[in-house]
């Protein structure tokens, strides 16, 4: 009962006030007509209020309907594809990853990022101290000087030999060893670029480490003063916009699976909730111990719902049968739930809206089969049977009170 008033209490109340509910059977007993003595079978119940029967029929005005983003699809009859399922779980995208670790070994001196957080590409993320690196400082600035003044020899000695004072033997050596001083110099500058350091050569004994790209940090392993170096990655950043379904095909059926297919994937974690995408990759490689091949499904994280790890099963659609017998079919959306019973709510053209209990049968991608319950061509609402769920819940609630 609690959960049926949170999700009620989101509804507009324009929408409740358009309901009109039909087959309500209100309990009003006489006041001059004695009380009936309870049932054998009631008598455990006697002393409990009366409930009231679920409503059949949700009336909604036009401009109710448009608001509320209600539409319809008819009952098909069709021969459903039959569909192979494969176990997996959900993994990043490696184009989407990164791992940070310090260039050089050295020893944390701040950490400016949590486990979770969200960063973007260039964020500050830690601050390592490294004990030699005043020395690889002092190299630079060294050779630097060395080229400088390698250059004005070279360029002294250009001047006398032009004059005849000095000899063009002279000239060339001091060339020679201007351009091997200024090689020098742009190395010193490569090797502190690597570290992350410019070349300046100011940056002192500290290196910062930074977001190579934006997602979410998924693995920490840092603490202020830890040891930390090229082998050591202090955290990892995924970005989560894209993922991946690594789905295992075993070997017998690996014939019916393509590169292209469409796939729908649905999670433990969220069993009403499906997530489509196409199969991007069938591997070519088949697992010696569990005699599987893996094949990738790509998924847009919708709702940032999608956690790295995730199980669940995807369904790929693998052709129709050659013995398949249509049946009536209906759009997955089309089917909710009210008290743990499948339901579809069919349209008519005065628009009521009729909750019909069904059975269902064999699903397929983004369709079901449904056994009993509704006719062929009867419209079913396919976008927004939410909404109309919860006036049906609401409006039970207020007979409640």
């Amino acid at each position: 009962m609690e959960s049926r008033r949170r999700l009620a209490s989101t509804l507009p109340w324009v929408l409740i006030a358009s309901l009109s509910l039909a087959g309500c059977k209100q309990r009003t007993p006489s006041a001059d007509a004695p009380p009936a003595a309870p049932a054998p079978s009631e008598s455990a119940h006697a002393d409990e209020p009366a409930h009231e029967e679920m409503p059949k029929r949700v009336h909604l005005a036009k401009e109710v309907i448009a608001a509320a983003r209600i539409t319809t699809a008819p009952v098909t009859r069709e021969a459903l594809e039959s569909v192979l399922e494969l176990p997996g779980e959900i993994a990043a995208d490696p184009d989407r990853s990164a791992r940070v670790a310090a260039p050089i070994a050295g020893r944390i001196e701040r950490i400016a990022f949590t486990e979770g957080a969200a960063v973007k590409a260039r964020d500050l993320l830690a601050v390592v101290r490294v004990a030699d690196l005043a020395d690889r400082n002092a190299a630079f600035a060294g050779s630097i000087a060395r080229a400088d003044a390698a250059r004005s020899n070279a360029k002294r000695l250009d001047a006398l030999a032009a004059a005849g004072i000095a000899s063009e033997r002279d000239r060339i050596a001091a060339g020679a060893e201007a351009s091997a001083l200024d090689a020098e110099a742009r190395a010193a500058a490569e090797r502190l670029r690597a570290l992350g350091l410019g070349a300046s050569g100011t940056a002192g004994s500290l290196i910062e480490l930074r977001a190579p790209i934006a997602g979410i940090v998924v693995l920490r392993d840092a603490v202020v003063g830890q040891s930390v170096g090229p082998d050591h990655p202090i955290a990892t950043i995924v970005e989560l916009g894209q993922v991946w379904f690594l789905g295992r095909v075993f070997e017998n059926d690996l014939a019916r699976v393509r590169a292209g297919a469409p796939a729908e994937v649905q999670l433990n974690a969220y069993p009403d909730e499906r997530f489509d995408g196409p199969v991007e990759l069938v591997g070519r490689q088949i697992d010696p111990v569990a005699r599987t091949v893996t094949a990738r499904i790509r998924l847009q994280n919708r709702g940032d719902l999608l956690r790295l790890g995730l199980f669940g099963i995807a369904r790929i659609g693998s052709g129709r049968a050659p013995d398949a017998r249509p049946s009536l079919v209906v759009p997955r959306s089309a089917v909710t739930e009210i008290n743990g019973k499948p339901v579809v709510f069919v349209r008519h053209p005065d628009d009521d809206f009729e909750l019909h209990p069904v059975v269902l049968g064999r699903a397929a991608l983004g369709k079901i089969e449904v056994l009993s319950g509704l006719r062929e061509a009867e419209d079913v609402v396919v976008d927004g049977a939410f909404t109309l769920k919860s006036l049906v819940l609401k409006s039970t609630f207020a007979e409640d009170e």
